[in-house]
Parts: C-alpha cells; sequence; structure tokens
C-alpha cells in the first residue's frame, strides 16, 4: 500500500501522506494479486476526491515503481468475463489490450499511472 501511495505521489501528483488510508477487501480476504494494484489505486482516488468511480468499470494492472502499468496473466480471459458480467468499459494494461473488440465492452488500454487516472477522468 505504501508503495502505491508513493507511486501516486511521484507520477500524479496525488499526496495523501497526511491521511491514514486503510484498503479492505469484502469478506476480509487477503489481496495477494498484483493485478489489483491499479484498482486499489483508483479506490483511493475515488476516496480522496469523495466521488464513487463510475457503475460498470472495470480495472485491473499491477503498478510499478516507475508509475509503469504491467500486464496481469489472462488479460483476455478477465475482459471476456467482465463483458459477461455486465461492464461496460475496462482500463487495462496496455499488453492486455484485446486485438479484437469485445462487444458490449469499452476497452482504454494504459501504459502509465498518469495515463490511467486521464482515463479515469475522461470516463466520469
Amino acid at each position: 500500500l505504501a508503495m502505491l501511495l508513493a507511486v501516486m505521489h511521484r507520477h500524479a501528483g496525488i499526496v495523501c501522506f497526511d491521511q491514514d488510508v486503510f484498503v479492505n477487501a469484502v469478506g476480509g480476504v487477503k489481496i495477494t494479486e498484483p493485478a489489483a494494484d491499479l484498482a486499489i489505486l483508483f479506490a483511493i482516488v475515488s476516496s480522496l476526491r469523495d466521488r464513487p468511480l463510475r457503475r460498470g468499470l472495470a480495472v485491473f494492472g499491477e503498478v510499478g515503481l516507475a508509475g509503469e502499468i504491467r500486464p496481469a496473466p489472462r488479460g483476455q480471459e478477465r475482459l471476456k468475463e467482465a463483458a459477461k458480467l455486465g461492464f461496460d468499459a475496462a482500463i487495462v494494461p496496455r499488453a492486455n489490450a484485446p486485438k479484437q473488440a469485445i462487444d458490449g465492452l469499452r476497452v482504454i488500454a494504459v501504459e502509465r499511472v498518469d495515463e490511467a487516472l486521464e482515463a479515469l477522468r475522461e470516463l466520469e
């Protein structure tokens, strides 16, 4: 969590070191999946802005120290499943962008944290 906060500060200019930040998963599940990094980062930004993320948005990707968004394993399967579950937009690592469009799912592929946050703003 501290690493995500540092990356947000360094690469997106979002400062929250003066606040207590906690992340809670439903049912107390431990989050060990690195692909959850970008979703956690978005949840923190949502809380800081006091604005919920838009409905129907799927997000995944590992966040690196240099602000890069790394691909997740089985990215294509994740996107297809998101579409089946009714998600209509997804922000994902560029390396996980589908080669063919997925019906009903707008996919925005990003390479860096600042790009991802800009994509999030555009979807609001």
